[in-house]
């Protein structure tokens, strides 16, 4: 299978690209705090590292192959079939640093994009209660988005023009509601979206400090700040990557009544025993928890050393976009619910129609997601296969990327989910996903009936 990289650019998350080369160039001349492994987590039933290696020797040389030419620290992959027990297959360390834990199946990684998929599904859980309509206008919530403009000239000018009908959540979670994104923004849409704080998202501790001088400190403040901004489309006509789902987190707080954080622990992280999945790394956990790194002329650089991540303390608020740290473990445990349609080791977390409805292309009619020449759908946070592919995902098949490497996909109609976990920017870096599908491939032709 493959799972192509999207219209992401990691290494401008936060729109400050000279400010976060400056603080690469920087780390790299500081000494690295040294980290010693946090207690281990309780044992699931899953293959030891050496029945990985033998069930999946193609894809444990590939990863054994990355470490070796320094290509990255440390990775991890969890692949499903079915109820069979998940295959971990791991290689390297979750940091460069001497005495670094090895990486592996409860190691924390900064999964950025594909928090949005969690997010996406929390929504659908409140269509799933009657509580939100994926066609109720946005204003509906936030009245500050009942009239909202649009760019003439995105990339070049400020001048706008009455929107031509309002936003609604379908659109917000399909990134078809006009709304931007600073990560792909440019000229003076860019500088206005920093000087709206419209930053959702965390880098290291120099790009905090600057982003949080100006960022909202509420989702709710987020969304209404969101709604001053022009917008870079007509809603419901083009798909461009956005801060959707972060504003979307917004609509779950205030449709649910709680917390965006309290209903998705509630309602998806506690039911799925995701024990390990944070908006906030707990410092007992410090010692599992991966660094971010940066290519920076070809050198892994540290760009955000774990012992000393603002992901150790509370966020500005749960950003529902990029928000999440997560294991390969607690991440297979999602997948493996939606590839179940709702269902996990016997507890139902979501109907198996709300599933189907969200792993569906909710686009408006006629518009679609161009993934490198194809054409794709996009459902709850995630992208959508609409046709079999060549090289090997069926139709219907959902996941998604994150900005520091991380990639997620499910195969409902195989019953075959794969997460990988690696920590580097730029994500485009290494064709990862092709590779590691690649080497899946050549493990299942050698075992009988495909199946491990």
């Amino acid at each position: 299978m493959t799972l192509k990289r999207w219209t992401m650019k990691p290494v401008k998350a936060v729109g400050l690209g000279a400010a976060l080369l400056a603080t690469v160039a920087a780390s790299a001349q500081q000494p690295q705090p040294q980290m010693r492994a946090s207690a281990p987590q309780p044992a699931q039933r899953t293959p030891d590292a050496a029945a990985a290696a033998s069930l999946l020797p193609a894809t444990k040389a590939l990863y054994d192959g990355y470490i070796a030419a320094g290509k990255m620290p440390g990775i991890v992959g969890a692949f499903g079939l079915g109820e069979l027990p998940t295959v971990f297959v791991s290689a390297g360390k979750i940091s460069l640093d001497p005495g670094a834990a090895a990486a592996g199946p409860d190691s924390l990684w900064r999964v950025y994009s594909m928090t949005k998929p969690i997010t996406g599904m929390a929504a659908m859980l409140l269509v799933e209660d009657g509580k939100l309509s994926l066609d109720d206008p946005l204003s509906k919530y936030f009245p500050a988005f009942a009239k909202m403009r649009v760019l003439t000239s995105p990339d070049t000018s400020l001048e706008t023009r009455a929107a031509a009908k309002p936003i609604t959540i379908r659109e917000l979670m399909t990134h078809t509601s006009g709304i931007g994104y600073q990560i792909n923004a440019k000229g003076p849409l860019l500088k206005e979206y920093e000087r709206l704080g419209l930053v959702p998202a965390t880098v290291n501790a120099q790009i905090e400090a600057q982003a949080r001088r100006t960022r909202p400190a509420s989702l709710t403040a987020f969304a209404e700040r969101v709604a001053q901004a022009p917008l870079v489309a007509e809603p419901g006509t083009t798909w461009h990557y956005s801060m959707g789902l972060d504003v979307l987190a917004a609509v779950v707080e205030k449709a649910s009544g709680m917390s965006f954080e309290r209903f998705v622990q509630t309602r998806l992280l506690d039911p799925l025993k995701m024990n390990s999945t944070y908006w906030q790394v707990p410092q007992r956990d410090v010692g599992r928890f991966a660094t971010n790194y940066a290519f920076v002329e070809e050198k892994l650089t540290p760009l955000d050393p774990a012992a000393r991540s603002p992901w150790l303390q509370p966020p500005s608020f749960p950003y529902g976009g990029a928000g999440l740290v997560s294991s390969a473990r607690d991440y297979d445990r999602f997948l493996h619910m939606l590839q179940n349609y709702g269902m996990l080791e016997g507890t139902r977390v979501m109907k198996e129609q709300t599933a189907r409805l969200a792993m569906s292309n909710l686009m408006p009619a006629g518009v679609f997601f161009d993934n490198d020449g194809q054409q794709r759908g996009f459902g709850a946070g995630g992208v959508v296969y609409l046709n079999d592919d060549p090289n090997g995902a069926s139709k219907g098949s959902y996941g998604w990327a994150g900005a520091a490497g991380t990639l997620a996909l499910v195969d409902p109609a195989k019953r075959f989910r794969s997460t990988i976990m690696v920590n580097y920017f730029p994500a485009e870096k290494w064709p990862l996903g092709k590779e590691t599908y690649a080497a899946i491939r050549r493990d299942a032709a050698r075992l009988h009936g495909g199946q491990w």
